[in-house]
């Protein structure tokens, strides 16, 4: 039963990667694997009952992040459909590619820490969107915002989803995760943004996408201003109602995207229907890109059907026999989440190691911390941050291969680099 799964997961991630080449869109390859994997599961089990509930375990958390995505999707299209981007963009005169390139770069790892890499990537993606006429430059700014926005959301415990597991479970605290991997998290963010510098010379065409620029009434620059704040705050809250009520995140996003739709409402109940239409809610939830939540789907149930079969606690105990040393073993997991989701690589390891066995805070769970958050940028359906960036744009699995890989894995590296000489000193 194992091997026929690992094969169709296989098959469905080859289908993902060559969509181009196929020409079949990647949530549809993504749907067909999630869905053959938990059939053969089914198949193979004596327990059907057993099944449908692991099944509706995994759904559960899917469904947090899921909705997380919508709220914040729609919440950003509402922000475009204002011209609240416009408070950024107006404010940005470089047109210097070096330049922009630090600019886009250190605000997608402030933020990052702030919001949490997807909701990162989903601003800077659509704010270069409307800054960038050129395509092929485009996207080479959209690779450096998933690697800044993930190394900024693994040295805070609420910038990424399994720092945030870390510190719930009680492996790491606020202060030591912040101490010990902000220098590390800088270093994998700076080094393919120094390499990209050398690299980009001369200047850019500014101006945006077409469909950036597609006609639209003009919202009221007081208007603007509102729904701009307005945005900014629910993203920027989503953190601290979570922990205020100890809810899921989603619960945040949803409630924030309840407050903004009355926002909307109550700004342009005295315009008319045509007038309104462009700027409500409802038109933003038609414009975002749900074939890429369903991608984002499908990936994830193909994940959990390898976790609920054993097949990652498996990988993870064949790592502690054969090699032992934790710091190679937590490397190698690093990269194993450019492959499949981090969370469950990280969920595995939790559930392999006890806090007997490494203490709170200590250098497993910081390192663990650090390679799961940022050894997603290796590929780009590797993070949250890559597939939302991958759905709004358009990016294609192999030019983020051949482009953003490697400087990747050069971030990657340092930023190990980094930890361990802290550890010596």
């Amino acid at each position: 039963m194992v091997t026929v799964i690992l094969i169709v997961f296989v098959l469905g991630y080859a289908a993902i990667a060559l969509e181009h080449v196929i020409r079949l869109n990647k949530a549809a390859s993504a749907l067909i694997t999630g869905v053959l994997c938990w059939t053969i599961y089914m198949l193979y089990s004596n327990d059907s009952h057993l099944v449908n509930e692991q099944l509706t375990g995994h759904l559960g958390e899917i469904a947090g992040i899921l909705f997380f995505l919508l709220g914040a999707m729609t919440i950003v299209e509402l922000i475009d459909a204002h011209d609240g981007f416009e408070v950024i963009t107006s404010r940005i005169k470089t047109t210097k590619k070096a330049k922009l390139l630090w600019i886009i770069g250190g605000l997608s790892f402030f933020l990052s820490a702030i919001l949490d890499n997807l909701t990162t990537a989903i601003v800077m993606v659509s704010l270069i969107r409307k800054l960038i006429r050129n395509k092929q430059a485009r996207l080479l700014f959209c690779g450096v915002v998933v690697i800044a926005a993930n190394a900024g959301g693994a040295w805070s415990p609420i910038g990424d989803v399994t720092t945030t597991m870390l510190w719930i479970g009680g492996q790491i605290t606020t202060s030591q995760i912040v101490g010990k991997l902000f220098l590390p998290s800088v270093a994998c963010a700076v080094a393919p943004m120094l390499l990209m510098s050398f690299r980009m010379r001369g200047q850019l065409e500014v101006g945006g996408t077409e469909e950036a620029k597609t006609i639209k009434p003009e919202a009221p620059v007081r208007d603007r201003n509102v729904i701009f704040i307005s945005g900014v705050l629910i993203l920027l809250l989503v953190p601290v109602f979570k922990t205020l009520t100890h809810l899921p995140p989603f619960m945040g996003m949803l409630m924030g995207l309840g407050i903004m739709w009355i926002i909307t409402e109550a700004l342009h109940h005295k315009k008319d229907t045509q007038d309104k239409h462009v700027l409500s809610v409802l038109y933003a939830l038609r414009k975002i890109d749900t074939p890429s939540i369903l991608f984002f789907l499908g990936i994830l149930i193909s994940v959990a059907s390898l976790q609920s079969i054993g097949a990652l606690m498996n990988v993870a105990q064949t790592l502690d026999q054969k090699i032992g040393n934790p710091t190679i073993i937590v490397s190698i997991i690093g990269i194993l989440s450019s492959i499949v989701d981090n969370v469950p690589l990280v969920a595995a390891s939790m559930g392999m190691y006890s806090l007997e066995q490494y203490p709170t805070d200590h250098f497993f769970w910081h390192f663990l911390a650090y390679c799961a958050g940022t050894g997603g940028s290796l590929l780009i359906i590797g993070s949250a941050a890559g597939v939302a960036a991958m759905g709004i744009e358009k990016i294609e699995f192999f030019w983020y291969l051949k482009k953003i890989a490697w400087l990747a894995l050069v971030g990657y590296l340092a930023g190990i680099g980094v930890f361990l000489l802290q550890q010596l000193f």
